[in-house]
C-alpha cells in the first residue's frame, strides 16, 4: 500500500460511523433534517424521533431510496416513560446504542421580549415551558440513553447549542437562559460520564451560529427574501457576511460523532462564520 493509499486509509477509519446506530431528537426540523441525511449517506442507522411522524415521511422516504435505514418515531422528550420507550424499542432492534443527537428545541412569544417590551413583560408561564423543551429536551434523553451508553461502555452525544450563550442577543430572553443551563449540563455530564463509566464516553455540543428554519424566517427574512432589521444586524455582526446553510454543520457533526474526537469531552464547537468573536468595531 502506498502513503498516499495508507492515509486516505487511516483518515477514513478514524471517521467511518458505518453501521453505527443513532437516536435523534428534533430530527424533522431543519437542522435535524440536515444531520439524519448527512448521518444517513455514511451508513448510520437512524432513530428519528418527532411528535408528529407527518414531518418526517419524506426525509424517510429519502433515506429509504439512497438505501439508508430509519426508523421513525412519535415520542416525547419530556417524558422519561416515552424516552424509555425508544430505548426499548432501539435495544430490541439494533442491541445497542452509538450516538444520541438532542436536537430538539425552541422559542415561545411570550419568552421573548419585544422591541416595545422590557424585561418585565416576560410571561413566567411561557419561560417554564421554553425551559422545559430546551433543558428537560435534553437531560432527560441524555439520562435515558446515556445509560445505555453508560452500560456498554461506549457512545457519543451531541447537543444542540446556541449562539444565545456566548452572546447576550436581545428579544430571546428564555431560549438564552435554557440553552446556557443545556450547556452547562452538557459539561457537568461530560466530567460525570468519563470519571464513573468510561472514557470512550463522550458529551459535545455545537453551537450553530444563524440557519434560517421555519421558527426564525419571518424574523431575519422578509416575504421578497431581503433582510428584517434584525437580520441585518445578525449578517453585518457575521465576518462571513452571511446566514448558514444547514448542511455547514455537518463536518464538525461527523468529527464529534466519530473516533476522530475520541479524546474531546465537555466541549462546545461554535459554528457561526464569527460571529461569537466578533466585536463590531
Amino acid at each position: 500500500m502506498n502513503r498516499k493509499a495508507h492515509k486516505n486509509k487511516l483518515v477514513k477509519s478514524i471517521f467511518d460511523l458505518t453501521n453505527k446506530v443513532a437516536v435523534i431528537t428534533g430530527g424533522t426540523g431543519v437542522l435535524g433534517n440536515s444531520a439524519a441525511l448527512s448521518l444517513a449517506e455514511v451508513g448510520v442507522k437512524l432513530v428519528l424521533l418527532t411528535t408528529n411522524k407527518k414531518n418526517g415521511v419524506e426525509l424517510e422516504k429519502t433515506i429509504l431510496k439512497k438505501g439508508g435505514e430509519i426508523s421513525l418515531l412519535e415520542a416525547n422528550v419530556l417524558s422519561k416513560i416515552s424516552m424509555e420507550e425508544v430505548r426499548d424499542a432501539v435495544l430490541e432492534k439494533f442491541g445497542r446504542l452509538d450516538i444520541l443527537l438532542n436536537i430538539a428545541g425552541g422559542n415561545m412569544p411570550g419568552a421573548t421580549i419585544g422591541p416595545d417590551q422590557t424585561i418585565f413583560d416576560l410571561e413566567l408561564d411561557d419561560f417554564d415551558k421554553v425551559t422545559q423543551l430546551n433543558l428537560n429536551g435534553t437531560v432527560i434523553p441524555s439520562l435515558v440513553f446515556g445509560k445505555v451508553m453508560a452500560n456498554q461502555g461506549s457512545g457519543a452525544i451531541i447537543n444542540y447549542s446556541s449562539m444565545a450563550v456566548p452572546r447576550v442577543l436581545t428579544r430571546v430572553a428564555g431560549y438564552s437562559a435554557s440553552k446556557a443551563a443545556m450547556e452547562n449540563f452538557t459539561k457537568w455530564m461530560a466530567v460525570e460520564m468519563a470519571t464513573k463509566f468510561s472514557d470512550k464516553i463522550r458529551v459535545n455540543a455545537l453551537a450553530p451560529g444563524f440557519f434560517i428554519g421555519n421558527q426564525n424566517r419571518s424574523l431575519l427574512l422578509n416575504e421578497d427574501g431581503t433582510y428584517t432589521e434584525r437580520g441585518a444586524d445578525i449578517i453585518r455582526n457575521t465576518p462571513m457576511g452571511r446566514f448558514g446553510e444547514p448542511d455547514e454543520l455537518n463536518g464538525a457533526l461527523h468529527f464529534l460523532c466519530s473516533d476522530a474526537s475520541k479524546f474531546m469531552t465537555g466541549a462546545v464547537i461554535p459554528i457561526d462564520g464569527g460571529f461569537n468573536i466578533f466585536s463590531g468595531v
